[in-house]
């Protein structure tokens, strides 16, 4: 493999400071559409590899713990990755009156699996991710996560998200599309005609949720998907969380339901038997879906 410089992983050129600590940066290769990019001060590289489908690297920060980039792109750092796992999963599967079984598409780090399987009622979960190498790297270097896919109820299957969906008709309680950006073999997923394949693929009163970007810089991206599947699904709402490390410190996410809703059909009292959680609450499940007055009118 031809060797990479500090250019080629987005890495500020770096000088010693006088305390000799190299003052070493990671910078997003994304400037997020509006002349914004993130920089993060990093310790060191820990893995570097390009797959078959794209670049991984793993990186040690300051302060934020390791980091996973994919393409030049933040996927996540151990500091906040809470806050997105478990948003992405515990909402819809405590909307759905019994998840047994779950499909994941994407998530090969593991975060959204480990999540998933606090649930008592989950008996199975299907992961399909596409790359391989995003799933040896994570259960290398993101134990933390990745530990969760050794479990016996998961099933990994490593294929094309938009296929696999298709491929599998009325097979789902729960379907959880836990996404890269909108670019290159990543926009099928923010297309009709996946939307559809997603509500063939869930049983009765099955929910999918699929990230669906920032509010504040993503909004195009938002009003398209809203624009085709408000008329696909029963019932469909937008829904965010915060991530400091994520475009703007926000994503967001798009809940599709055939039946139930995310507000009024929330159990709290299977909520309230969770362990290990950091970020979610039935309160703050109430409140991601009570969006600031301009992303409402994405909606109308």
């Amino acid at each position: 493999m031809e060797k990479q410089t500090e250019e080629d992983l987005g890495l500020v050129d770096f000088n010693p400071q006088k305390d000799q600590i190299l003052d070493l940066w990671y910078k997003d290769s994304i400037e997020f559409g509006h002349g914004l990019a993130l920089t993060i001060k990093i310790k060191n590289v820990l893995y570097h590899e390009r797959s078959k489908y794209q670049e991984i690297t793993i990186l040690e920060t300051e302060k934020l713990g390791r980091m996973l980039v994919i393409d030049g792109i933040t996927m996540l750092t151990e500091y906040d990755e809470f806050a997105y796992h478990e948003m992405i999963a515990h909402v819809p599967l405590l909307v759905h009156p019994n998840p047994s079984k779950v499909l994941v598409i994407g998530g090969g780090d593991g975060g959204a699996v480990r999540e998933i399987l606090k649930h008592p009622e989950v008996k199975e979960v299907h992961l399909c991710e596409i790359d391989k190498e995003v799933v040896r790297a994570s259960k290398k270097y993101f134990p933390s996560l990745a530990s969760s896919l050794d479990d016996p109820r998961v099933t990994i299957f490593y294929e094309d998200g938009a296929r696999f969906v298709a491929d599998n008709p009325s097979s789902y309680d729960a379907l959880i599309v836990d996404s890269t950006d909108p670019l290159g073999p990543g926009q099928i997923l923010f297309q009709r005609e996946f939307y559809e394949n997603m509500k063939k693929a869930l049983r009765d009163e099955g929910i999918a949720v699929t990230q669906c970007e920032s509010i504040y810089l993503h909004q195009q991206v938002i009003k398209g998907v809203f624009s085709f599947a408000q008329s696909i699904f029963a019932k469909l709402a937008y829904y965010y969380t915060m991530v400091p490390t994520y475009p703007s410190g926000l994503i967001g996410f798009f809940f599709c339901s055939l039946k139930n809703d995310p507000i009024k059909d929330l159990d709290e009292a299977r909520a309230a038997n969770l362990k290990g959680l950091k970020y979610y609450s039935p309160q703050i499940h109430r409140s991601s879906f009570t969006l600031p007055r301009f992303a409402s009118e994405f909606f109308r």
